[in-house]
């Protein structure tokens, strides 16, 4: 598997490169970043460049992508929805037109959360905008796209989050994660199931293109 991934310096894309790098199927991980992301590895290409989806640009040829996983995102705290929408939905539309017609036969995984509104007409300005973004990727085409959506992610292996608050909560909530494991199974992942969730998404298929808790964990343990 050749994976193409965006927002490999963010909180979830540290955490779903990483798996990439250790998982024997995955050949080969071309990431396209605003900055370094620190990572090393034979099967590691890092593209740095200012217009991510610039993908001519970059060099990347979709017909030799086999899935595209888009993680790029951003907290919608202070944001207008213009401002978020051009993040959370027009950047990702932009890649994943132009990969789906370069190469229809590959997956495209798109990074949501838990709570995203498919009717597109909730009160909720970041649900709105991520339910469109679902929506219009999911009707591009791909021979497979799914829609994550993860609740809490705790982050491992040192890796952090871009937002100074969830990293100052992140000490607190780690001790706490057993319990809340328990007490909500499926609220809750670390950052290496969502990466194995995602490649086994893409491995194995899945009956449903909206992927939430429970089939992540079940995704997660397929390997």
């Amino acid at each position: 598997m050749n994976v193409l991934l965006f927002g490999a310096t963010g909180m979830i894309g540290q955490s779903v490169l990483r798996e990439c790098l250790r998982d024997p199927g995955v050949r080969r991980v071309t990431a396209v970043v605003r900055r370094p992301t620190g990572a090393s590895g034979a099967k590691l290409r890092e593209i740095v460049q200012p217009g991510v989806t610039d993908l001519a640009g970059a060099g990347v040829d979709p017909r030799e992508i086999d899935a595209c996983f888009w993680c790029l995102g951003v907290s919608s705290a202070g944001m207008s929805e213009a401002e978020y929408t051009r993040v959370t939905h027009d950047l990702a539309l932009d890649a994943a037109r132009t990969l789906v017609r370069g190469n229809p036969a590959m997956a495209f995984v798109f990074v949501s959360g838990v709570g995203a509104d498919s009717t597109e007409k909730g009160r909720v300005m970041w649900a709105r905008v991520k339910g469109r973004a679902e929506n219009a990727i999911l009707a591009l085409g791909f021979a497979q796209a799914y829609a994550f959506r993860p609740a809490f992610v705790l982050p491992q292996h040192g890796i952090r989050s871009a937002t100074r608050l969830y990293n100052l909560l992140y000490p607190i909530a780690k001790p706490l994660y057993p319990l809340l494991k328990r007490i909500t199974p499926n609220g809750v992942a670390t950052g290496e199931e969502i990466g194995r969730a995602m490649i086994a998404a893409v491995r194995h298929g899945n009956p449903r293109p909206v992927i939430e808790g429970a089939d992540i964990h079940r995704l997660a343990n397929l390997g």
